[in-house]
Parts: structure tokens; sequence; C-alpha cells
């Protein structure tokens, strides 16, 4: 009787690893990498951007706020980073959700954000790629197909992604 538990114990976690390892595939790649990037237009006070203006160009989307920690602590190295790849036709459009337009053009201006940035209040860019946590970034190559997703903050610094966008 002891062997038959123990084998069915086994058993029942043998499958258990399989479905949760199953399970994690399936959700490690996110659902739009390497599909066509939706496209959209967002415009505030400053300008009107739309994605399709970034098409023969890398582009590092990234959706954040003022109000949000992580936020804040990636935008230096999103600044330092577009600074570094400009020469590469790399560029960088945050859209921020945030509703204070007042709040937002102070962070730009206390943050030294010299990359281009729009503010999406009513949070329409964000709802077609299923962001709603902050930040999260997608990387879409020349084409406008989206090659890769970073949710939380980056250091866009680090070798290993600055090899990733110079591959693209």
């Amino acid at each position: 009787m002891y062997y038959s538990f123990v084998r069915s114990a086994r058993l029942f976690l043998t499958l258990l690893v399989l479905l949760a390892s199953a399970g994690c595939y399936r959700g490690s790649r996110p659902p739009r990498i390497g599909t066509a990037a939706p496209d959209f237009t967002v415009q505030d006070s400053d300008r009107k951007v739309a994605l399709s203006d970034f098409r023969g160009k890398v582009l590092v989307l990234n959706y954040w706020a003022t109000w949000c920690a992580p936020c804040v602590e990636e935008i230096p190295s999103l600044v330092k980073m577009q600074q570094r790849m400009k020469d590469k036709n790399v560029v960088v459009l945050a859209v921020s959700v945030d509703v204070d337009d007042a709040a937002y053009h102070r962070f730009l201006k206390d943050h030294q954000v010299d990359f281009l940035t729009v503010r999406d209040p009513d949070q329409k860019a964000n709802n077609l790629y299923g962001t709603f946590k902050f930040p999260e970034t997608y990387i879409i190559d020349r084409n406008g197909i989206v090659r890769r997703k970073f949710i939380g903050p980056v250091d866009w610094n680090e070798p290993e992604v600055v090899d990733f966008l110079n591959k693209l």
C-alpha cells in the first residue's frame, strides 16, 4: 500500500510539473512578438504622433507615467540610450498616461527628457497593446514588427540590450 501511494504521489507531481511548465512556456512569449505593431495616433497639446511615422527606424515604444516610481528610475537610461543610438536610427517614443498635463510637463523639464514624448491620458495607445502596468516597452523593428517586450524598468545601456538594438 505504501508503494502504491508513493507511485501515485510521483505520478501526480510529474503531471503537476508538466502542466506548470506547459503553462509557463505558453505565457513566456508575449502575444504580439513577431506580429505587426498596432498603429495608433496620439495628439496632445504639444504634438501629434503616429506609430507609422517611424517606419524604417527601430522604435523603442515606452509606456510610462510620472507617478510611477519604476518609470522614473528608468528615464535616465532611456535618455542616455537615445543620445547614444540616434545616429543608428533608433528612436524612443515615450507615451505617458498622465492625466495631469502640468505634472507631465514639469517632469519632462525637471528630468531633462529630450526624447520624443506624447501624453495619452485616455490610454488609447497602451490599451491597443494590452499594457496596464508601467513601465512597459516594446521594441519595433524597421518594418513595424514587434520584436521584444520588456515589463518593468530596464537599464537601456546594458550591453545585451544595446547589442539587440544594434542588430535590428
